[in-house]
C-alpha cells in the first residue's frame, strides 16, 4: 500500500494476500483502499485485486481466518505461474483445513503449510515475535524479507490471537497501561515518544530488561527507565513513554 497516487513511491503499509479490504476511490490504476482488519487506509495497484461479494467480505472480516505461522510458505496452484509465496500472518481466504484448500475468486491453492495457533500465552508471543529477528528495517513492511516496528508488534500479535491497529500511536491506545517498568513482562509493549512528545516507536518486552524492536533491524537491545539503550553506539536511542499489557 502506497500513499496519493502522486506519491506512489512512498510505501506507507503492506497489505497481505487474503486480507480482505474495501474500496474507497480509483484514480487511473490505483484503488484506494480501507484494509477490513485495522481500518488502515492506503493505495494499491487494481491488477493486485481480486473482486469478492459483499457476504464474502464480511464472513473475511467477521470470522477467524485460517493464518500461515512459519515466516515464508507457498500456496501451490495446478497451474506453477499462479504458485504464490505467502509470509506469516497472511490470512487463508476460507481455508478447509481437512482437504488443504483455499479458495480466492474462482481459483483454488492448495496450502500444506502450518497454521498459527494463537494460544494468547506470552510464551507464544515472544516465538512468533522471533519468526522476525534479524529482518531489514522496511518502513511500512509487515513480513521477514522488511518489517517496521509497529508491523512486528501487530503481525506477533496477530499470529497469538490478539488485533493491533498499525501505527505505534495508535496501538498505544489499545490494552491497559502498567506504571512501571518493574511492572512489565514478557510480550508486553513499550511504546517511546519523540523531543515533540509524539509516540514514535514500539516494541516487545523480553525479559531481564530487554527489549526486541525493530530499528535499522529486528533486534534485541537494552532498556531501562530512561528507554532503549544500544551497546553498540554506548547510548540510549529511544525515550520509553508508556508500557501497555493486553494479558
Amino acid at each position: 500500500m502506497r500513499a496519493e497516487p502522486s506519491h506512489r513511491s512512498e510505501m506507507v503499509n503492506q497489505a497481505l494476500f487474503g486480507e480482505a479490504f474495501e474500496i474507497l476511490d480509483r484514480q487511473a490504476e490505483w484503488t484506494q483502499i480501507r484494509l477490513g482488519h485495522d481500518g488502515y487506509v492506503g493505495w494499491i495497484l487494481d491488477r493486485q485485486i481480486q473482486f469478492i461479494e459483499h457476504a464474502s467480505f464480511r464472513q473475511l472480516i467477521d470470522a477467524p481466518q485460517a493464518l500461515v505461522s512459519d515466516a515464508v510458505d507457498l500456496i501451490e496452484h495446478d497451474s506453477p505461474s499462479l504458485t504464490r509465496t505467502l509470509v506469516a500472518g497472511s490470512p487463508l481466504p476460507f481455508y478447509d483445513a481437512d482437504q488443504q484448500v483455499i479458495q480466492v475468486g474462482n481459483e483454488a491453492f492448495l496450502f500444506q503449510g502450518r497454521t498459527a495457533q494463537r494460544l494468547r500465552t506470552r510464551e507464544e508471543l515472544l516465538l512468533n515475535a522471533y519468526l522476525y529477528s534479524n529482518a531489514p528495517y522496511l518502513w511500512g513492511g509487515r513480513s521477514a524479507f522488511g518489517i517496521d516496528c509497529s508491523g512486528l508488534t501487530q503481525m506477533a500479535y496477530r499470529l497469538t490471537g490478539f488485533s493491533l491497529l498499525r501505527d505505534a500511536s495508535q496501538q498505544a491506545t489499545q490494552g491497559r497501561t502498567l506504571d512501571f517498568l518493574n511492572e512489565a513482562q514478557a510480550g508486553d509493549l513499550l511504546f517511546f515518544d519523540n523531543e515533540d512528545g509524539h509516540i514514535t516507536h514500539v516494541g516487545i518486552y523480553v525479559r531481564e530488561n530487554r527489549i526486541l524492536h525493530a530499528s535499522g533491524s529486528v533486534r534485541l537491545d537494552g532498556l531501562d527507565s530512561s528507554g532503549i539503550y544500544n551497546a553498540e553506539l554506548g547510548k540510549h536511542t529511544h525515550k520509553l513513554r508508556l508500557i501497555k499489557t493486553h494479558f
